[in-house]
């Protein structure tokens, strides 16, 4: 299973791959920074030509380039993109990203934890679900 991170901060792209491998998952993490380049690694285009088709999006909102909220845009009106699920995980707790991400069709918008038990708890659970239990 391949997992696509759209996130800029280091300490969160470290922080997610730490909590998969405790877990010890079995997906792959493809990490990307920039919400421009997540679009073309989504889309197979230029130097992501011969990049994987993932199987589970976790999002962050505030990415350079193109905001989060562009990109999840993108990825839902695109219909070779649209039925990947997308997981918007950002600090804000904000009622007003939440409801705009939701009408964006995001799968679902989780807070990232500050506790670091709690976070590598979350991100396990998410795996968990995503790849495990849902069914595509």
């Amino acid at each position: 299973m391949n997992i696509v991170l759209i996130e800029d901060n280091p300490a969160d792209q470290l922080l997610v791959r730490e909590a998969l491998a405790a877990g010890q998952s079995t997906s792959q993490l493809h990490v990307i920074a920039d919400g421009l380049e997540a679009i073309e690694f989504l889309r197979r285009r230029g130097k992501f030509s011969k990049s994987v088709r993932p199987d589970l999006i976790l999002l962050d909102l505030n990415i350079p380039g193109r905001s989060g909220k562009e990109v999840l845009k993108e990825i839902k009106t695109d219909p070779h993109l649209a039925f990947i699920p997308v997981v918007v995980f950002s600090s804000s707790k904000s009622e007003k990203d939440v409801k705009e991400c939701y009408e964006l069709h995001a799968n679902s918008y989780i807070t990232k934890p500050i506790d670091l038990d709690e976070f590598f708890h979350t991100i396990k659970a998410i795996e968990h679900f995503w790849m495990r239990a849902a069914k595509a």
